[in-house]
């Protein structure tokens, strides 16, 4: 950075000593720092939501629900640490909790499988959502995961399936759904708790179909530039909020949510307060309706002839 603005400065200089045109190559410079204050800005997104202080979904849990339950197992296989399902209350509303957990040790990291949920977590999800649906209780979900967990006991599982089982019922289901992502939104893992009538992002969270790491040793063959595949696949909350794949974004206390978990957490709640005010108020029909309206005009694409 500091060695293109000394060019420019030269440049200016020799163009003010000498008369010299050069407006076309100091219009190159001043565009390759766009470029790299934005990918400078990208990846402090990306390292905040990542910090490892930040806030995870119990955090939040823990401040915005009263009378928190967890419940378990997904009747099929066996429990998923990686997501946490339970009922609460907000504001003396019933509701029902989805979400991502990481692990903020090395223990619970290997109890939480780094949040990256196996099939069993999202037909866990998926069952509760069901019970939700039945008893009129609006589902709330936190998103938080790398992506889902791609070992080979999963695959042999039904990690595709039970993703996208999750995708064709979410988007079916007759009881109002607000997701919030909280740090990380990777992939279909994400996508398994992430179909909803409303969709936020907290200010410094990221949601992609791929890592920045991924894609750098991909696309670029070179898992170093991270920084700049990041960038390239535009997954900061502005951006998606720019791509209307999100509803809005929730402001974090200055510093990253870590600085302040229960300012974070406040204003969460208020959003989520807000937005069940207004789904709840609607008849389950019309929820359906809209949100496969939503889904279907997400991204862009052209058809050849």
């Amino acid at each position: 950075m500091s060695d293109l603005q000394e060019k420019i400065t030269e440049l200016k200089k020799l163009m003010k000593s000498t008369g010299i045109d050069a407006e076309e190559e100091l219009r190159l410079l001043e565009a390759k720092i766009i470029v790299q204050l934005e990918t400078e800005n990208t990846w402090k997104r990306v390292e905040l939501a990542r910090h490892p202080e930040r806030p995870y979904a119990l955090d939040y849990i823990n401040r915005i629900f009263d009378n928190f339950i967890e419940l378990h197992g997904d009747r099929c296989f066996g429990d998923d640490s990686s997501i946490v399902c339970g009922i609460g209350t907000l504001n003396g509303r019933p509701v029902t909790v989805l979400a991502n957990q990481k692990g903020r040790t090395l223990k619970e990291n290997v109890f939480r499988n780094h949040g990256m949920a196996n099939p069993e977590g999202y037909r866990k999800a998926l069952r509760l959502a069901k019970q939700a649906e039945k008893f009129g209780r609006p589902v709330v979900t936190f998103v938080d995961t790398s992506g889902a967990y791609p070992g080979l006991g999963a695959e042999e599982r039904g990690i595709g399936e039970a993703i996208a089982r999750n995708l064709r019922e979410f988007s079916q289901l007759r009881t109002p759904i607000v997701c919030i992502i909280i740090g990380e939104g990777g992939s279909g893992g994400a996508l398994g708790l992430c179909v909803g009538d409303k969709i936020y992002m907290l200010e410094n969270a990221v949601y992609s179909v791929i890592s920045p790491e991924g894609c750098a040793s991909i696309l670029l063959r070179d898992a170093g530039r991270a920084k700049d595949a990041a960038a390239m696949l535009r997954i900061t909350s502005n951006d998606l909020l720019s791509f209307k794949i999100i509803n809005g974004i929730i402001k974090e206390p200055e510093g990253g949510a870590h600085t302040n978990p229960d300012k974070a957490a406040d204003l969460i709640k208020e959003t989520l307060v807000k937005e069940l005010d207004e789904l709840c108020s609607r008849s389950p029909a019309v929820l359906v309706r809209y949100r496969n309206q939503k889904i279907r005009k997400a991204g862009r694409w052209a058809e050849s002839h």
